[in-house]
């Protein structure tokens, strides 16, 4: 089953003011030429992120965003295996039919928003919660411990 489901845009809320600046800096980072583009975006990935979040990790995530990316993110059910990064990728991509390096862009525009109002500290602690290849979609050095 496929939650990303669209509201046409004249049945949508307005945006509330924390949510508002969270799609500005989407939309600034992501070069979208309207709101409603990033919206698009931050909606997608966000449930992509629901899908793979669990635990005290996704409860404090969900309370640093603003309601309505908390309720996009929150609203997904987890999956019983967690994707890669690269995985997590191709999956938003199938899901829109958009090609894998327009939903690459996507993604690191969404968690670079996602990244600022979680802090340094809750986004190490969910990448050490999810698999391999997150690191880079948040903007970070995706190293591997040594040996």
């Amino acid at each position: 089953m496929i939650s990303d489901a669209r509201v046409p845009l004249e049945h949508q809320q307005p945006y509330g003011r924390a949510y508002e600046q969270m799609l500005e800096k989407v939309r600034y980072e992501g070069a979208y030429s309207t709101l409603e583009k990033a919206d698009e975006a931050v909606r997608l990935v966000l449930a992509g992120l629901g899908r793979q979040l669990t635990g005290n990790e996704r409860a404090d995530l969900a309370a640093c965003l603003p309601v309505e990316a908390a309720c996009v993110l929150t609203a997904q059910i987890p999956d019983a295996q967690p994707l890669t990064g690269w995985a997590f990728v191709k999956d938003l991509a199938v899901r829109t039919g958009a090609s894998v390096a327009t939903t690459r862009w996507d993604t690191g525009s969404v968690f670079s928003a996602v990244a600022a109002h979680a802090g340094h500290e809750l986004i190490t602690r969910i990448l050490g919660r999810l698999p391999r290849g997150y690191a880079l979609l948040f903007g970070r050095a995706d190293l591997t411990p040594a040996a």
